[in-house]
């Protein structure tokens, strides 16, 4: 099965949204200086008619421009209507820079969640599917009757994946003493056992290690993977949230107003042509950008930790093979139980008769046959 871990998470980094919105909206300027063509306003008309606005109130040529409020009060060739309607052009210029630099991360953001999450829960399914074919293949009936128990465990594993509040040390701890309680019935079928008994067999699996080193080395397996899958998965959703509260803006009537004449103030002094120098750019997205700019140093933090993760799982973190694993240590846990059941009764025994203290009744007289 092919990871889409190979194609790694996102590694925008330094002021990525800052350059690039710098960028695009340089772009947007002209490409050339030009030369003020005596009074006449017909370049500029025929630019301001481009962006779709009536030239109703486009002056044919230079007027005073004391009425003007953003850009310099000297000859213009905008009007009060104009400056207003490319005031607003401005900061739609400006939004639509923003949401086309944020879309990649966005996008990005979104597709690598999506896929990884898809690919981490089919694990958890071909694991699940898998392991159900191999027991109902080796064990018949003896599986089938006892399913549930393996059924709640994976049902466990993918509420734990998908941010439950489980614990998987719990989850793991209550498998192996369920799983105990039934065979060792199953390996003594000429017995039948109360339900203290069976107790006091789950409470003591741990001193018993009726399963040998298999639920140790299976817990620490599964833990590392389905913790490192789990937050890789859910800090891929953190950052396309993060993305997308951080592209949507609301610029200040300062930033308005430096965007205004950063794009279209050249314009209302009849150069239409007249390109910003790269300075001006980045300090007016600067401006604009503040409260984005503030988060450069915990957004690289964020990103290498989500590249960390993606490493070790690549590794010794491996999601498919703990997956895999998992319907295989159980298989080798029952084996072992299996070969050692005459001893494990033994020290189950010895435990019941301490926990009862005189041992008396009916488990004193399966102590003894024991």
């Amino acid at each position: 099965m092919e990871s889409p871990l190979l194609a790694s998470p996102p590694s925008s980094r330094r002021s990525l949204l800052l350059s690039s919105v710098s960028f695009f909206l340089c772009l947007l300027c002209a490409s050339s200086w030009g030369d003020p063509r005596s009074r006449s306003c017909s370049e500029v008309r025929q630019t301001y008619g481009t962006k779709g606005f009536s030239l109703d109130t486009a002056p044919q040529t230079q007027i005073s421009g004391e009425h003007l409020r953003t850009c310099p009060q000297d000859y213009t060739c905008c009007s009060s209507d104009m400056e207003e309607a490319l005031l607003r052009q401005s900061e739609a210029d400006f939004r639509g820079a923003v949401d086309l630099t944020s879309q990649f991360l966005l996008t990005t953001f979104t597709q690598r969640h999506r896929k990884l999450d898809e690919f981490f829960r089919e694990l958890i399914d071909v694991a699940e599917k898998s392991m159900n074919q191999m027991f109902t293949k080796t064990y018949g009936r003896l599986y089938t009757q006892n399913s549930r128990v393996f059924q709640e465990l994976y049902t466990e594993l993918r509420s734990y994946y998908t941010g439950g509040s489980v614990s998987l040390d719990d989850v793991l701890s209550e498998f192996w003493a369920r799983l105990l309680e039934r065979m060792f019935t199953l390996v003594n079928p000429q017995y039948q056992f109360s339900e203290e008994y069976l107790e006091c067999v789950s409470k003591h699996s741990e001193q018993l290690r009726p399963f040998g080193d298999v639920p140790r080395r299976l817990r620490l397996q599964v833990s590392r993977a389905f913790i490192a899958a789990r937050a890789l998965v859910q800090g891929l959703a953190t950052g396309r949230d993060l993305v997308g509260r951080a592209a949507k803006l609301t610029p200040t009537p300062e930033c308005k107003r430096a965007l205004m004449r950063l794009s279209y103030c050249p314009l209302c002094r009849g150069l239409p042509s007249l390109k910003p120098c790269h300075s001006f750019c980045r300090n007016v997205m600067k401006g604009c950008l503040a409260n984005q700019a503030d988060l450069d140093t915990e957004w690289n933090s964020f990103i290498d930790s989500l590249l960390q993760v993606t490493e070790k799982l690549q590794g010794p973190f491996n999601m498919e093979l703990a997956t895999d694993s998992i319907g295989v240590k159980i298989s080798e846990a029952i084996m072992y139980l299996q070969e050692n059941s005459v001893q494990t009764s033994t020290k189950v025994g010895a435990d019941w008769e301490h926990w009862e203290g005189s041992g008396r009744g009916r488990g004193a007289a399966l102590i003894s046959e024991l």
